[in-house]
């Protein structure tokens, strides 16, 4: 039976009022993501994250207890694979795109049955970033996932740690932008329509960092979502600690098209 929508179920808060953070300790107390009492929010993504990839699983047939590692397009270490993301962007400031050189019809052939990405890239939704242009990439090569404000969700970290534990994705980019709508509708905190405050608990942290400052938010923002994805997957730290990924955050310009490392 197809469930019913009950629009009275949600309770419309109050955007002006000041945006409650996403996880609390047992006794309702708030735990901040930068301080030494974040484990309850690392053990909820945890939970929540173990969750979602057993339904992602169920759901898809696929074998995330024993995964079995797909060959990555090349055998380049994180360090490459990030230098390689690097390079494309060069290409791509400077009008030298290669990627459309490629033989799409063998690329596409080679890729009906399998994916086998060399880097993976949490970006936001956002339409003036176009992740495998900007970084003249062609099908097949990046593993991506994009979300309003590129935070990091349970889906988001199962949908990641299948790049990295199933398909051998050799870096994460974290990736934010200038202009990032998000940033700047948590910044204002108004009233918005729909769920699209649900998002400001999320990014509200490096506000507190940072100030109203949109660049210096949207900078700190893709630091946090780095750090706590590293954090909150155990898949993930573990290939991080084995040397076998690298997470890392980034700032696109979207004026200037340059990718910067920021960690």
């Amino acid at each position: 039976m197809t469930p019913h929508f009950n629009p009275g179920k949600y309770k419309k808060r109050d955007a002006r009022e000041t945006p409650p953070r996403p996880f609390c300790s047992p006794d309702g107390r708030v735990e901040n993501f930068l301080s030494d009492k974040d484990s309850s929010r690392r053990q909820f993504l945890r939970m929540a994250m173990v969750g979602s990839l057993a339904g992602l699983g169920t759901a898809a047939g696929m074998e995330f207890a024993t995964p079995r590692l797909a060959l990555a397009q090349s055998k380049l270490s994180p360090d490459a694979a990030l230098q390689e993301l690097m390079d494309g962007n060069r290409r791509f400031t400077s009008g030298r795109l290669t990627a459309h050189e490629q033989d799409l019809a063998i690329l596409k052939q080679h890729t009906i049955e399998k994916q086998e990405p060399f880097a993976g890239v949490l970006s936001c939704a956002d339409s003036r970033v176009p992740v495998e242009f900007l970084f003249d990439q062609s099908i097949g090569h990046v593993f991506v996932a994009r979300v309003a404000g590129n935070i990091v969700t349970p889906e988001i970290i199962a949908s990641l740690e299948y790049g990295a534990a199933v398909l051998g994705t050799k870096v994460i980019l974290v990736m934010g932008h200038g202009g990032c709508g998000a940033v700047k509708a948590t910044i204002q905190a108004k009233e918005v329509p729909g769920q699209i405050s649900a998002l400001y608990p999320h990014i509200q942290p490096a506000i507190d960092q940072t100030g109203p400052n949109l660049d210096a938010a949207t900078k700190s923002n893709a630091k946090i979502q780095a750090a706590l994805l590293r954090e909150a997957s155990t898949v993930i730290s573990g290939l991080v600690k084995e040397k076998k990924l690298k997470v890392a955050a980034a700032f696109y310009d979207i004026g200037s098209g340059t990718v910067t490392i920021l960690e």
